[in-house]
């Protein structure tokens, strides 16, 4: 019962536009600033209001340009700034259609840039009728090197990977030593059997 006053003394206190609701006819209240032996407030806090309220019109208008605006006044009436007769003239639709092309074209270059610079993105399509031959591996094609160069060339390829797998195990010693045959194994130099004592930390 207490924790369920308290929040409705909370919700009260919080939502004070609620307002009271009773069902007691014999219930009344008097308002402390309307009664007849108030005193007189001061016009300034009017004033105060008025201009806030002035002031929040403005933002909303200025943060909400798409409401427009509103009027009553018959006599109110304004001129489009950029329709006016001293307006400087428009991009006609001949150059609009131009524009458009250069852009176009411009975008088609952009795409042929990016697939020429990025040749692993490969070529998408969703039409199941569009099909390729490769150009290298057809039967007409004519054969790129002999068997002895091409031999060669394997043998110095294997040597520069043997080469660069050395220096990459001599630049990078914390990657350690990786193996898949069981049968491979290692002593360690400085804790054999026969290796002198060495001071302890």
């Amino acid at each position: 019962a207490e924790a369920a006053a308290l929040k409705q003394l909370a919700s009260d206190y919080m939502h004070p536009e609620v307002g009271v609701k009773t069902t007691d006819p014999a219930l009344f209240g008097r308002n402390y600033f309307n009664r007849y032996s108030a005193p007189e407030t001061e016009d300034e806090r009017a004033e105060i209001l008025a201009e806030a309220a002035a002031l929040k019109k403005s933002a909303v208008a200025y943060m909400h340009p798409e409401v427009g605006v509103c009027s009553e006044d018959a006599t109110l009436f304004g001129r489009n700034y950029f329709e006016r007769a001293s307006a400087p003239d428009v991009e006609s639709m001949e150059e609009a259609e131009e524009r458009a092309k250069i852009l176009a074209e411009a975008a088609a270059l952009k795409q042929l840039a990016s697939d020429y610079m990025h040749p692993e993105v490969g070529v998408k399509t969703t039409d199941p009728t569009l099909f390729g031959r490769n150009y290298f591996n057809r039967y007409s094609a004519p054969e790129t090197e002999e068997d002895e160069f091409a031999d060669e060339r394997a043998e110095i390829l294997a040597e520069a990977a043997a080469f660069k797998k050395s220096a990459v195990a001599y630049l990078h010693p914390e990657v350690g030593v990786c193996s898949e045959d069981a049968t491979l194994f290692g002593r360690n130099y400085f804790e054999r059997a026969s290796a002198p004592d060495v001071e302890s930390m």
